[in-house]
């Protein structure tokens, strides 16, 4: 590519050659003493421009980063995402080269890297959308919920916002007090009176496949974790296919993993799960029946580390609709 100022001095350098003859060993060694300044001016003022927004990481060049991390043993492929997640420098590189990085790593290093975790917090608050098939129905809008949790008790408060089905409902899971039973109430005009109710029962199954115990980050990645072993010993050792996707706002490198047999032997029959470029955990995960259709989709909006006073895990919080 020419540079603008490059070619209009070498269209002037020519013109002038023409017209002075005698001249034109001189005038052809001052165009070129002109032409090699300006483009040393130009390559200068190109690498101030990409100064700010380079990664150390990715100097000198994006594909020779790739092929000497490829090259690492797989103890320092972890170690080296790790401190590339921490730093920010994934966040910083392009698509092409965060998919041509992930292609290059061992297939242990991911897993790795998610076992070691920490893949939550140890008190946090976090929104997220969900969307399970029940019953064989998928429901149009996702539920849309607030969630308080601390462990060690495992303490949950649970709130369902405006924008979903199920606007208005609470939760509160305290394993201390009652480890089989949470208490909560439907939403709605009617506010109907908060109940105990099993976390296996009924009413707790009628809007999730899942448990209280189950929400959070670190569900996710045990999972992955769980369904993983299931893929080595089948000899799927590799995504079926790595991408970068926007979800909700936040930028993922996105995981596809397609099984042999589906089904009730493994969880789905495909799994697109979305990593976080910050944090080993995952803010996306997508599930898929044998048939195809979707039957789980599950997105953290916003995780944020938190501590809590009791009164977050009870029911007399004036905040709440107990």
């Amino acid at each position: 590519m020419h540079h603008p100022k490059i070619v209009e001095l070498r269209s002037r350098c020519d013109r002038s050659c023409r017209a002075r003859w005698p001249w034109l060993a001189v005038a052809q060694l001052v165009c070129a003493l002109i032409v090699g300044a300006a483009g040393a001016a130009a390559a200068q003022n190109d690498a101030a421009a990409l100064a700010p927004h380079a990664s150390p990481a990715l100097a000198p060049h994006a594909d020779e980063t790739v092929a000497s991390v490829a090259k690492l043993p797989l103890e320092q492929q972890v170690k080296w995402l790790r401190n590339a997640a921490q730093t920010g420098a994934l966040e910083q590189m392009d698509d092409a080269t965060l998919v041509a990085l992930f292609e290059s790593f061992d297939p242990l290093t991911v897993p790795r890297y998610i076992e070691e975790g920490p893949n939550g917090y140890p008190s946090y608050e976090f929104t997220m959308l969900r969307q399970e098939r029940i019953r064989g129905v998928w429901p149009r809008r996702p539920d849309h919920m607030l969630v308080r949790l601390t462990r060690e008790p495992l303490r949950i408060y649970g709130r369902w916002l405006p924008g979903g089905p199920h606007v208005g409902q609470e939760i509160i899971y305290d394993e201390s007090r009652r480890a089989d039973e949470m208490y909560g109430h439907l939403g709605g005009i009617f506010n109907i009176m908060p109940l105990w109710t099993s976390i296996n029962g009924a009413l707790a199954r009628s809007q999730s496949n899942h448990r209280v115990r189950d929400l959070g980050t670190e569900f996710i990645a045990q999972q992955f974790l769980d369904e993983g072993k299931k893929f080595a010993n089948a000899g799927i050792t590799r995504p079926a296919q790595i991408d970068v996707r926007n979800v909700d706002g936040v930028r993922v490198i996105a995981f596809t993993y397609e099984t042999p047999t589906g089904q009730p032997e493994y969880y789905a029959k495909k799994e697109v799960l979305g990593l976080d470029l910050r944090h080993p955990y995952f803010r996306m995960a997508e599930s898929y029946a044998n048939d195809g259709e979707i039957f789980e989709r599950i997105v953290f909006q916003t995780i944020t580390p938190k501590t809590f006073d009791d009164m977050a895990f009870d029911p007399k919080n004036p905040e709440y609709r107990f």
